[in-house]
């Protein structure tokens, strides 16, 4: 049996997504199959036929009767505990088997969904009910028709509990590989030599494209990485785990600075597909004095906030994944006692009201000036609760990562 993801370690975690991202990486690599070749558009009746004749099989059919009605089956009852019915008589066990499948199948719905699912499931079977009461000597054309809609309404809520189950089970997979994400990321906070980072992220799917990173370096000094892969979902959180792999082996083998961001953007051209590009904030940190050296390979400019306002540490290189050999720049900067240093993904910024105006750089600029009283933890979630209240009913459609270095 597998094992339960939150018991695995940390390594383990690791090993598990950067297998993934490995075989979705050369599955990109391969490209995507090309269409198979079907009617000119404009062939109205042929495009028809060919929709509901190419590729359909006997076997297709065999498979959907028996295969996946049997696997919808044990899907939907692989949870219930059906040994107390045995002892009860057909007339009761029956029915008892069938309200436990209801409810094993509204608990997977969404309460909102569940309402629905209950409604549609009672007034088709009220509707059968009433078929067999009040027509069953019926004949001709009334009695098809109506048995012809019962028949249709049956068989489309079978189809659909198919594709139900599928999506169940790809939303398992996918809390699966929420818990493996969010267990390759450095969430608790940190603390040394009176230097401290906290850390949030909030993915606009159950898995999303943002990485951070916060790793010790053998001479002291701490390696923080921001960053963030085009799109959002599951392709981009196998490319996360790429970046994150990638990365530390790299800092493992002695790379650092501005070369191991030029070796890192070559192995991304290399290996991610072509239609994909990573920004990304790297630096390396002495906690004692506050100094650092860092690069920004595209990525959103991090707010450096002192007394007197707040200075922008701007791109120094291109985005990762574009073009190999491209050079990058290193620079240099402190964070003094008092200081924050505030790294952010364009998910804060470029989140939109419902009248479609974006929260913006120069508003969150404002909004971390006027709150710098506040500790760190207490101001991430201030900007959090500030960009959910700026999109009132408009869902943030890009994740949402924040990244807070002070020196106390």
């Amino acid at each position: 049996m597998p094992r339960d993801p939150n018991h695995w370690s940390s390594d383990e975690l690791r090993q598990s997504f950067e297998a993934f991202a490995a075989r979705f990486a050369e599955k990109a690599r391969a490209g995507p199959a090309a269409p198979s070749p079907g009617p000119p558009p404009d062939d109205y009746w042929a495009s028809l036929q060919d929709l509901f004749t190419r590729d359909v099989t006997a076997r297709e059919f065999q498979d959907l009767v028996r295969r996946d009605s049997e696997d919808t089956w044990r899907f939907f009852t692989r949870e219930i505990d059906f040994s107390g019915l045995q002892d009860k008589p057909w007339f009761k066990r029956y029915p008892a088997a069938v309200w436990k499948i209801f409810l094993a199948l509204a608990f997977r719905l969404s309460p909102a969904r569940r309402v629905i699912f209950a409604t549609s499931v009672l007034l088709l079977f009220a509707a059968w009910v009433k078929f067999l009461l009040t027509h069953a000597e019926m004949s001709g054309w009334g009695l098809l028709s109506i048995q012809g809609s019962l028949v249709a309404a049956t068989l489309l809520f079978a189809l659909l509990l198919v594709e139900l189950r599928d999506k169940l089970a790809l939303k398992g997979d996918l809390e699966i590989a929420r818990q493996i994400q969010f267990g390759l990321l450095p969430f608790a906070p940190f603390s040394r030599h009176g230097t401290s980072i906290c850390t949030a992220m909030r993915p606009a799917n159950t898995v999303g494209g943002d990485y951070f990173d916060i790793i010790p370096l053998p001479d002291g000094r701490i390696a923080l990485a921001m960053g963030d892969v085009a799109g959002k979902g599951m392709p981009a959180a196998l490319l996360m785990a790429l970046l994150q792999g990638s990365l530390r082996t790299l800092i493992t083998a002695g790379f650092r600075g501005a070369e191991l961001v030029r070796t890192l953007n070559d192995h991304l051209c290399a290996n991610i597909p072509r239609n994909r590009l990573v920004t990304l904030f790297y630096a390396e940190l002495d906690p004692e004095t506050g100094t650092f050296h860092y690069v920004n390979a595209g990525h959103n400019a991090p707010f450096l906030l002192r007394p007197a306002g707040a200075t922008r540490l701007g791109s120094t290189g291109v985005a990762l994944g574009v073009v190999a050999g491209s050079a990058f720049d290193e620079r240099g900067e402190t964070v003094a006692p008092g200081e924050r240093l505030f790294l952010f993904t364009d998910g804060i910024t470029e989140a939109f009201d419902p009248d479609d105006r974006e929260y913006g750089e120069p508003r969150l600029e404002s909004f971390l000036l006027s709150h710098h009283a506040l500790r760190s933890p207490d101001l991430i979630e201030s900007v959090r609760v500030d960009v959910l209240a700026f999109c009132g009913s408009v869902r943030p459609h890009d994740d949402m990562t924040m990244m807070v270095v002070e020196r106390r």
